[in-house]
């Protein structure tokens, strides 16, 4: 979100330099920076016991291709309890592990998606009402069923191919 006008006292921003930063939006009433604005979120590469992973279709999202489960972080939240909450919600599965793989800029929509491997143990699928289905697909399958290049294809590449899925996880 770029800023027009200050959120605080709806007074019109101005450019000012800001160090090292360059022009950016000011308030010259509040006398604060108004940085641009972009929104958290999480995406998990959901695996279990089997080396498989959970991915989902959601029509809202791709028509065509599975994607991984992802979510908008609520405030207070931190991006592990938004990961853990959002692999509930949508496909009733409770994290054994979860570990952080890399943060994923999403320019086209403004986010930052904070990408994760979630462990589970192997269960069927209790879908919330935004997911239309979900499958469990071996790890040599996986890539094939999303969007080359895609965050969500580059999170389970690297999340499978970590070697990271070991006795601990099992």
């Amino acid at each position: 979100m770029h800023f027009t006008y200050c959120p605080h006292c709806g007074s019109k921003a101005v450019q000012k330099e800001i160090g090292d930063e360059g022009l950016l939006p000011f308030c010259e009433k509040c006398s604060v920076p108004l940085w641009d604005m972009f929104t958290t979120s999480i995406i998990c590469a959901v695996v279990n016991e089997e080396r498989e992973v959970a991915l989902i279709r959601q029509d809202y999202v791709s028509a065509t291709n599975h994607v991984c489960v992802a979510g908008i972080m609520k405030p207070g939240e931190s991006a592990e309890e938004t990961a853990v909450r959002e692999i509930k919600e949508e496909t009733g599965l409770d994290v054994v592990k979860l570990e952080y793989i890399r943060s994923y800029p999403y320019e086209k929509k403004e986010m930052l998606m904070l990408g994760y491997k979630a462990v589970v143990r192997k269960a069927e699928f209790q879908l919330s009402g935004e997911v239309d289905s979900a499958v469990w697909v071996k790890y040599e399958d996986a890539l094939g069923l999303l969007r080359e290049g895609s965050i969500a294809w580059q999170l389970v590449k690297e999340a499978i191919g970590q070697g990271r899925i070991a006795a601990g996880d099992r």
